[in-house]
């Protein structure tokens, strides 16, 4: 996609990296907003238009670098593995690269995606880089939490602020893809969904699937055995159950599309590429299916976080304020004798978990804990 189009609720963005690319881009770029605000699209499509300049085909380095994985070989985008970025990969694919020129047109680009995932150690060794930059490269730090990364970090970059897509700019969206008409169920759901994603368009997408459906009633179980039923069945398994299938779901497709990728260099004639792209497609599967579990559990916990809330809201009388719209009949059942304040509370516990799940803390252990500290609150 252009840059146009990857930017169209976001005119401040589009704005100025067009002027970017007419008067000559910042050495170093700081993209922050909201998880799903479009950040890494805007990045990759900005960064077609840089490498394609002086290209001797633009529209091809244009094509390649729209690639995930890119081929361009002007062009290092680093995804954390896990938790956390590696500080070799950060050495070696940026710190130590960013010392060769380019060698297809005038630019090389470096992206660091999530880059509060940076330990202090990776950060500080990326500041020399930041400091005295090469002039032929251009970086682009990706981030949902500035505040993560060192004040000298983000001082030396150009901070480019993207805003969360509305609600009803997401249920656009996607009523484009898949218009659910009238007021049915369908449609219902949808105005759900556009809500609970808070602004994230993939995440919208998933919720509207059946791994997303899935979530959705094993985080409304969650809170309901809390609630009013019991935690014999260990809800927070089914839980970790949803989000390792949309883990594995996540880690195969990035496994069939570097396949795709080495087919095609195969008919290409490129051995090279093809050998290269064959070996990373476990380790990168590897790692995409981790990252892919992460992601679930952090919706799961945003979804329980969610529907607490919309408890609260219906116990007050305010349905107005529900998120979750098509789930009114279960919210009123769930919310009858409940005390607003102490879902309230429950919501904000659920958050703090959420947080706490970044860091290297045992996943079954911390939701088995949660659920545990609902039942005390929510029981009372």
């Amino acid at each position: 996609m252009s840059l146009e189009e990857v930017t169209g609720e976001q005119p401040g963005v589009r704005a100025t990296l067009t002027a970017a690319l007419r008067t000559g881009p910042s050495h170093a770029y700081l993209f922050v907003g909201p998880s799903g605000a479009g950040k890494a699209a805007a990045a990759r499509a900005f960064v077609a238009e840089l490498l394609a300049d002086g290209a001797a085909d633009p529209g091809d380095a244009r094509r390649r670098v729209l690639a995930d994985p890119s081929p361009h070989p002007d062009l290092a985008w680093l995804r954390p593995p896990g938790n956390q970025h590696l500080v070799e990969d950060v050495r070696r694919d940026v710190i130590a690269a960013v010392a060769y020129r380019p060698f297809e047109g005038e630019r090389r680009a470096f992206v660091i995606e999530r880059a509060d995932a940076m330990a202090e150690e990776s950060q500080n060794a990326l500041l020399k880089t930041l400091e005295e930059p090469a002039d032929y490269a251009v970086l682009i730090l990706v981030t949902s939490q500035p505040s993560a990364l060192l004040e000298t970090v983000r001082s030396r970059c150009q901070t480019i602020a993207f805003t969360a897509l509305s609600p009803e700019a997401v249920a656009e969206r996607l009523g484009a893809e898949d218009a659910p008409a009238g007021d049915g169920a369908a449609a219902l759901e949808l105005r759900a969904v556009s809500r609970l994603a808070a602004g994230d368009l993939e995440r919208a997408r998933f919720l509207l699937g059946e791994g997303g459906r899935d979530l959705r009633r094993a985080a409304e179980e969650y809170v309901r055995s809390a609630r009013v039923s019991t935690l014999e069945g260990a809800p927070w398994r089914r839980l970790l159950e949803v989000a390792s299938a949309r883990g594995e779901q996540v880690g195969e497709a990035a496994r069939e599309h570097l396949e795709a990728l080495a087919g095609q260099a195969r008919d290409a004639g490129d051995k090279r590429a093809e050998s290269r792209l064959r070996k990373e497609a476990d380790e990168t599967a590897k790692r995409a299916t981790r990252r892919g579990r992460t992601e679930a559990l952090d919706a799961a916990l945003a979804l329980v976080a969610a529907w607490l809330r919309d408890l609260a809201a219906t116990a007050d009388g305010a349905n107005d304020l529900v998120l979750a719209a098509d789930r009114a009949a279960e919210l009123t059942a769930d919310a009858e004798g409940l005390d607003p304040r102490r879902a309230r509370r429950a919501a904000e516990i659920v958050m703090d978990t959420r947080r706490r799940l970044t860091v290297n803390v045992s996943e079954e252990l911390a939701l088995e804990a949660l659920a545990f500290r609902l039942e005390v609150l929510l029981r009372a």
